[in-house]
């Protein structure tokens, strides 16, 4: 979500406010005036900031990433924290217009929060392929498959632990590297590695918490396929970067992924421990598969791009008479 947000503000020629995700009550009710007084359209940037707008009479447009939180058990929510998540449902549905980053999303609103899809638009998100590229570089970490994301229970970690720790009895110097931060607190971590010891896989398990984006690349690069298992994603940036960066995928079946990926990954049930199994151990040993995923997935990176989110977004404001 703050990709998104920078990356419309580096195209969009708007004045934007900046703004942390998580706020006081003194700076959520600063930004709820602010926004309730801005006398142009306002759009608001992921939906998690509709609860500041739920007092507005002006128009206002409010993207949506996802409702999984909306829809799903996956975390502990506190009181406060269903709360406002009540609260963005009620600014969500008080938009003026809505833009989904996926299909999947699209009909997610239309169908448990009863959004009129004449009331939404799809842009998808995008990546910077100018970034994200192959490269030829020498890989001096030996084989590995790369997970890139938070360990929060819908990333559906565990079972690409299971399926590692399969693979690990044909490829014995086969490594796991995990790119992200923890999620939304530190008990995610603590189940991991709890996870991880059980399975007796903990040496084999990389984490690098956090990377700028020119050191992402080439973890993407030098993988051997990126392993994405989610039970649920309103749009996946991960695989897209891979497919840039002409690393294969292996990602799940569900949500908004196969949009995201096409025909140019191979998709799994998220609860399919074999087929995870076979599906990498297919990347890892077939050389031929491997250069044709690689292919398709340079030629379906080309259809998502932050310049087209932008103009296509820049066209919602048009319809919208924001400029």
């Amino acid at each position: 979500m703050d990709k998104y947000s920078q990356e419309l503000a580096r195209r969009l020629p708007f004045r934007t406010i900046e703004s942390r995700r998580y706020l006081s009550l003194r700076q959520s009710l600063h930004l709820a005036f602010v926004i309730w007084r801005e006398k142009n359209i306002v759009h608001l940037p992921n939906q998690h900031f509709a609860r500041y707008a739920i007092f507005r009479r002006r128009s206002f447009i409010v993207t949506v990433h996802d409702i999984a939180r909306f829809r799903f058990g996956f975390d502990p929510e506190s009181l406060i924290e269903r709360l406002m998540l009540k609260l963005d449902v009620l600014g969500i549905k008080r938009a003026t217009h809505i833009i989904a980053t996926s299909r999947h999303t699209k009909d997610d609103l239309i169908k448990y929060l009863g959004i009129p899809k004449d009331n939404i638009s799809l842009i998808y998100d995008g990546t910077n392929c100018r970034v994200f590229k192959p490269r030829s570089e020498e890989n001096h970490n030996g084989r590995y498959i790369l997970y890139v994301g938070s360990e929060r229970p819908r990333k559906n970690l565990g079972r690409l632990f299971e399926a590692f720790a399969e693979l690990k009895r044909e490829f014995a110097n086969l490594k796991l590297v995990k790119v992200g931060p923890v999620g939304r607190n530190q008990s995610y971590r603590r189940e991991t590695m709890h996870k991880l010891d059980n399975l007796a896989i903990t040496d084999d398990v990389v984490f690098v918490d956090y990377v700028q984006e020119a050191d992402l690349v080439s973890y993407y690069t030098s993988a051997e396929l990126l392993a994405y298992p989610s039970f649920y994603e309103g749009f996946g940036l991960p695989p897209l970067e891979a497919m840039c960066s002409g690393c294969p995928v292996v990602t799940s079946n569900t949500s908004s992924l196969p949009e995201v990926v096409g025909e140019a990954g191979i998709m799994v049930s998220p609860t399919d421990n074999n087929g995870w199994v076979e599906a990498m151990r297919r990347v890892l040993t077939d050389r031929d598969l491997r250069d044709d995923m690689v292919r398709k997935g340079l030629e379906q990176a080309k259809k998502f791009s932050w310049d087209r989110t932008a103009a296509e977004t820049l066209a919602v404001y048009r319809k919208l008479g924001a400029v």
